[in-house]
């Protein structure tokens, strides 16, 4: 196999995740992927994880919801994409293909994409966010997506990003952690071209390459788990507008098998 495809389906179904609190984000994706590999691998004949298909599908039937064609009015989908080893700007297009997929739907409502990794020490500009913006610009113009949005960009970055960009951002995240306050800057500039400034508790690595490949070992120990790397990891949830409630969240992510 060369590609793997996980899904943690409606995780407000998982009443064994519900019990256990888990602490941080990084935790709790960690539980589901642990837990839709435990699952898939126990239903699956041994000799498939041998011989492997091109395509890895592991999710868990059960847990996979879609969306009521007839409620979708009442519901906001709103995706946020993290990219986590590949540095191709398709990926943008395949998670959201997905995640469509997944739930049933034409279109999300929004989707926010996480600042893509970069080498340490050095600073996100508008370079690193052009090719995936690009795509997600293309993704509105073929009414995949409703609106999109950034994450951890400051005053300077956005608004770069804003005088180029075709489709402007029309929110973007700021992590808690690192302001308790929303800088000033940032505050007055998305209020004069309209942007919704949000919060988030994210990490700055959501899923590291290792804990992945961890979580593959337990599960699959045939599978050759340090071959394998994430590619993207997308948190979907789906709301229901008139009262505010989530109806359900989940996790899709792709991982490539290196060399391949």
């Amino acid at each position: 196999a060369r590609t793997l495809h996980l899904q943690t389906g409606n995780l407000l179904n998982w009443g064994r995740l519900r019990k256990k609190c888990p602490s941080t984000h990084s935790e709790e994706l960690r539980d589901c992927i642990q837990k839709t590999l435990n699952e898939w691998s126990s239903q699956i004949n041994p000799d498939l994880v041998r011989e492997f298909p091109d395509v890895l599908e592991c999710t868990v039937s059960h847990a996979v919801e879609k969306i009521n064609p007839d409620e979708r009015e009442e519901m906001k989908v709103s995706a946020k994409l993290f990219i986590v080893g590949s540095n191709s700007s398709s990926s943008t297009r395949s998670a959201v293909d997905m995640a469509c997929s997944v739930l049933g739907v034409a279109q999300l409502d929004s989707v926010i994409i996480a600042s893509p990794p970069i080498e340490d020490g050095v600073n996100l500009s508008l370079e690193h966010l052009q090719p995936y913006w690009e795509e997600l610009e293309n993704l509105v113009q073929s009414k995949k997506i409703v609106a999109i949005g950034t994450s951890d960009l400051d005053k300077t970055q956005l608004e770069q990003l804003y005088q180029w960009a075709q489709v402007k951002p029309n929110s973007n995240q700021v992590n808690l952690a690192s302001c308790c306050v929303m800088p000033p800057d940032l505050t007055a500039f998305a209020k004069q071209f309209d942007i919704q400034l949000l919060t988030h508790n994210d990490p700055k690595e959501l899923l590291s390459e290792a804990s992945f490949q961890e979580a593959l070992q337990e599960s699959i120990p045939d599978i050759q788990a340090h071959e394998w790397v994430p590619l993207w990891l997308l948190r979907y949830s789906v709301i229901v507008k008139s009262r505010g409630i989530i109806k359900s969240k989940g996790y899709i992510l792709q991982a490539k098998r290196r060399g391949s």
